[in-house]
């Protein structure tokens, strides 16, 4: 009785190697993230008689805010003037890493391919 023949892993080619080390060398710079959306807001009030509620320039504001989602409900986070800056540059590096993430996929899959093909010609040889 043989046993079944357990196909080989294939070589990678070079460049596509060298770009996947290239692209987990990136994950290594991604620094804290968040996802969400970062807002500023000018709002009406409640009172009838105030001039927010006939002229949008006169409008209370502007009111930072960081909006995500969480176990399926909106989640609202009041930010100050001096943190914004900082949830904007985390909002950026989860823009960075889901980039990352998706160009690795992209050339994960192209490898598999080329080592799908490889193994079926090795195979019918």
């Amino acid at each position: 009785m043989s046993r079944p023949r357990r196909p080989q892993l294939t070589t990678v080619p070079d460049h596509y190697a060298q770009r996947f080390r290239d692209l987990k060398q990136e994950f290594q710079q991604v620094e804290y993230f968040c996802k969400g959306t970062l807002l500023k807001r000018m709002m009406k009030c409640g009172k009838a008689q105030c001039a927010c509620r006939q002229d949008p320039a006169k409008r209370h504001g502007p009111y930072l805010e960081w909006t995500y989602k969480a176990k399926g409900k909106t989640v609202n986070v009041k930010l100050t003037p001096d943190v914004m800056p900082l949830f904007r540059a985390a909002s950026q590096q989860y823009r960075k890493l889901k980039s990352l993430l998706n160009r690795l996929e992209r050339l994960s899959q192209t490898v598999l391919r080329h080592q799908a093909k490889q193994a079926q010609s090795a195979n019918r040889d």
